[in-house]
């Protein structure tokens, strides 16, 4: 099974663009940072991971409010076929 869960914060994202398909498409960079335990400790846990929105959700993703916390869904895949880089696909994002 490949499913994310994440609260973060929006901390850049691209423009609303169209692949040579057709398909609207939206990048960004989300900012995450809390505390997770790890064998009975207590860990700071902070972090920066790439985003893609495509579809319907991604004119929501165009228009959230940079800075503000959501908690996002989706999936992990390689930036692309030849790629070991990983991307964080967004299929639903609320305000978390």
């Amino acid at each position: 099974m490949n499913q994310l869960q994440l609260i973060a914060t929006i901390a850049e994202r691209d423009v609303l663009r169209y692949t040579p398909a057709g398909v609207p498409i939206v990048g960004a960079i989300l900012q995450h940072g809390s505390q997770q335990e790890e064998a009975g400790v207590a860990r700071l846990v902070e972090f920066e991971i790439p985003a893609l929105a495509a579809g319907t959700i991604s004119g929501r993703m165009a228009d959230a409010e940079l800075g503000a916390a959501y908690r996002f869904e989706g999936f992990l895949a390689r930036k692309n076929r030849n790629s070991k880089a990983l991307v964080f696909h967004i299929i639903d994002f609320s305000a978390a």
